[in-house]
């Protein structure tokens, strides 16, 4: 997918872009949707959504792939801080056609796939603990304290 920046006009050409990728995206979406081979995964659909959210949030450049900063980025965010060498190699795992990057299509086939990688299950723990983190979080007011409830 190829995006052009040189035309500056800030916001709105990020919008642009960022509308051009999600369609992208959107469109390997639905591949995936329609092939035979996935059927059986149940809420696909959800899924795949929540894939394409991801995968955006750490296209740093938004040109459709994660790069060895985005990747970097990820793994700061979900508190897994990894070095170089970590980076590259959980790179090199699901990176199928060896460009250093990992394109959508690689990051859904890992995510999908019964191949586990370190990555994947990095993810996949980072979304059950935010899930556990919705349902566990207290409601309403905190209970009012005094010096007395000090241990």
């Amino acid at each position: 997918m190829e995006l052009d920046f040189n035309n500056k006009q800030g916001g709105k050409l990020y919008g642009q872009v960022m509308a051009k990728q999600e369609a992208f995206l959107d469109n390997i979406n639905k591949e995936y949707l329609e092939n035979d081979d996935f059927k059986e995964i149940e809420e696909l659909e959800e899924k795949l959504s929540s894939f394409k959210d991801k995968f955006m949030d750490f296209d740093l450049n938004n040109d459709g792939d994660i790069d060895f900063e985005g990747m970097k980025r990820m793994m700061e965010k979900l508190g897994q801080a990894k070095t170089h060498l970590e980076l590259k190699k959980m790179i090199s795992e699901v990176d199928k056609s060896n460009t250093g990057v990992i394109c959508y299509r690689d990051f859904v086939d890992m995510m999908l796939g019964a191949k586990t990688s370190v990555l994947k299950l990095i993810l996949l723990f980072e979304e059950k603990m935010r899930q556990a983190n919705e349902t566990s979080r207290p409601k309403g007011q905190p209970p009012k304290r005094s010096l007395a409830d000090l241990p």
